[in-house]
């Protein structure tokens, strides 16, 4: 009896699908297709950034007649200097410009200082009762500026201060620190309680440890702290015109009221200019100081 033998059935092998070949150009146009919603994003939020910097410089070298008679967003016919001029002199920024520092600078070192300190305190020390103590900071913190104007104008005025720089130092100085004190506590919150001990157990005092120890490591937080502080008092406007009686304490954002004349007729030109001088000498400052902020801003979001 001989077997029949079934013929082998050939399974057909699949060869692999080639896919086309992208060439590099058409790989970077589809990239550059999936971000171009973003890329459009980001040029309007820089027009929209930039564009009131450049309208304000070429407004700056208008003249007058062009800002009643002409249109608004138009070029000037020509470059007016003497804008410029007039404002230093004749608008007496200088002037303004030396009040503001003699009462920016005092005020933000004592918030600095003090505000330093406390925050140590609180956050590094342990004694009784330093929770009611922070929390009476923060409450400073919710209570407005325009509720303490009118009081404040009194003791300032039956002390014999009015007349002088001292009641902006003080105003400035008791408003900064709540806002101080808390964020000098999550920075100092941020520096591990070894190396503080370590320091006890060498022998340093508690005054040697903040002094070299603990200003140096949160000095980051420092530079934020003072940027943000001196951004607030430069641009203050309704403490300085509270406590300023006099035009040779006024301040620049005071000042720059004096460009408004008789019957409410307003000097343009020298106004934008004057403007100009305090806007990107702070921008100047902002983007020097720029990374210093930054470094700040992350130090006391995570714990060493």
């Amino acid at each position: 009896m001989t077997s029949s033998t079934l013929p082998a059935t050939a399974v057909p092998t699949k060869t692999p699908e080639r896919r086309p070949r992208v060439s590099p150009g058409a790989r970077r146009f589809r990239r550059g297709l999936v971000k171009l919603p973003l890329n459009v994003l980001v040029a309007v939020i820089l027009v929209i950034t930039i564009y009131p910097l450049f309208w304000l410089v070429i407004s700056s070298f208008k003249t007058n007649d062009e800002f009643i008679n002409g249109d608004a967003f138009a070029l000037p016919s020509s470059i007016a200097w003497g804008n410029y001029v007039e404002a230093w002199t004749t608008g007496n920024m200088g002037q303004y410009l030396t009040n503001s520092a003699l009462a920016v600078f005092p005020a933000l070192a004592l918030i600095i200082v003090l505000g330093t300190a406390a925050g140590f305190a609180l956050e590094v020390m342990v004694w009784k009762g330093r929770n009611g103590v922070l929390l009476a900071f923060l409450v400073g913190i919710m209570v407005p500026g325009q509720m303490i104007l009118l009081p404040l104008f009194t003791v300032y005025f039956q002390t014999g201060l009015s007349g002088t720089l001292w009641p902006l130092i003080i105003t400035y100085t008791a408003i900064g620190l709540p806002l101080t004190v808390f964020m000098m506590a999550t920075f100092f919150r941020a520096i591990p309680r070894e190396v503080f001990e370590a320091s006890t157990l060498d022998g340093a005092s508690i005054i040697r440890s903040f002094f070299v120890i603990g200003f140096p490591m949160v000095r980051n937080g420092i530079f934020t702290i003072a940027l943000v502080q001196f951004f607030f008092i430069w641009n203050d406007l309704l403490i300085a015109l509270t406590f300023t009686n006099s035009s040779d304490l006024r301040t620049i954002q005071v000042g720059l009221l004096n460009f408004t004349g008789e019957f409410g007729a307003t000097q343009y030109g020298p106004l934008f200019a004057a403007i100009c001088i305090n806007v990107f000498g702070t921008l100047v400052l902002y983007l020097v100081l720029n990374q210093r902020v930054m470094k700040g801003l992350t130090a006391g979001s995570v714990k060493g």
